[in-house]
C-alpha cells in the first residue's frame, strides 16, 4: 500500500502538468480544473490519514478467566480493605495460610467475587458454612469459610452474578468464636471445572 507522501507526489505530477504555460482558452480551463483538484488532494489526503483506523485495545485482564488487579470483587463490602493485611503467608501450624481472613461484624453480607457458579456447599469441622464457587470460565475456585448462614435458596449448580449476595460472615468451623471473619481464598483448579485442589493464588493484591 503507496504511502499518503507517494500518493501526494503522484496527485501534484498529474495536476501542475497541464498548469505550466496554459496557450488556450481550453488549456485555460484545463488549468483550472487542475489547481481545484490538487488543492481537493492536499486537503483530503490529510484526512484520511487523521481518520485511519486506530490500533485495537488490548483485550481485558479478566477475559477467559484471567485475574489480574481490581478485576475480582472485595467479598465483604461492608469491611475495610485498607484495614485488613495480607495474611496469605501466615504460618498456620506447619503449614501457610495460603488466604486471607476479612474482619467483620457477624452477620455482614458476603458477595460473589466474581461471575460463576455454586460448585459445592460445605459443613465441615475446620471451615464450618462453606462455599465453593467456580468462575465462568471454571479456571478458578473462590473458597468462602466460616459463614454464618447461607443467603436463601443458595444451591450447588446455582449461577451467580458478580456482587450477588451468597452468604453472611460467621465464627463456624475452627474460626475464634468471639472474631467472627470470612476466610477467603483462591485456586487455580488443577483440571477444568474441578473446585478443589489447584495452586494457591494469593487474593490480596487482586483488591489493591
Amino acid at each position: 500500500m503507496s504511502s499518503p507522501a507517494a500518493v501526494l507526489s503522484r496527485a501534484q505530477e498529474r495536476w501542475l502538468r497541464p498548469i505550466r504555460d496554459p496557450a488556450t482558452v481550453a488549456e485555460l480551463a484545463i488549468a483550472a480544473t487542475a489547481c481545484v483538484m490538487l488543492a481537493m488532494t492536499l486537503l483530503v489526503l490529510p484526512a484520511r490519514r487523521r481518520l485511519s483506523p486506530l490500533p485495537a485495545a488490548p483485550a481485558s485482564s479478566t477475559a477467559g478467566g484471567e485475574l489480574g488487579r481490581g478485576s475480582l470483587l472485595y467479598p465483604v463490602p461492608s469491611a475495610s480493605l485498607t484495614a485488613m493485611s495480607d495474611g496469605f503467608k501466615e504460618p498456620r501450624g506447619r503449614r501457610a495460610h495460603e488466604a486471607v481472613d476479612i474482619l467483620a461484624p457477624r452477620g455482614s453480607a458476603v458477595v460473589a467475587v466474581a461471575d460463576g457458579t455454586v460448585a459445592r456447599l460445605s459443613r465441615s469441622k475446620a471451615g464450618g458454612i462453606s462455599i465453593y464457587q467456580l468462575d465462568a470460565a471454571g479456571r478458578h475456585s473462590f473458597f468462602y469459610a466460616h459463614l454464618d448462614r447461607y443467603a436463601d435458596g443458595l444451591a450447588v449448580g446455582q449461577p451467580l452474578k458478580r456482587g450477588q449476595v451468597i452468604g453472611y460472615v460467621g465464627t463456624t468451623g475452627n474460626a475464634p468464636r468471639n472474631t467472627p471473619h470470612l476466610h477467603f481464598a483462591i485456586s487455580e483448579v488443577a483440571a477444568q471445572r474441578q473446585w478443589w485442589g489447584g495452586r494457591p493464588i494469593d487474593p490480596f493484591p487482586l483488591w489493591r
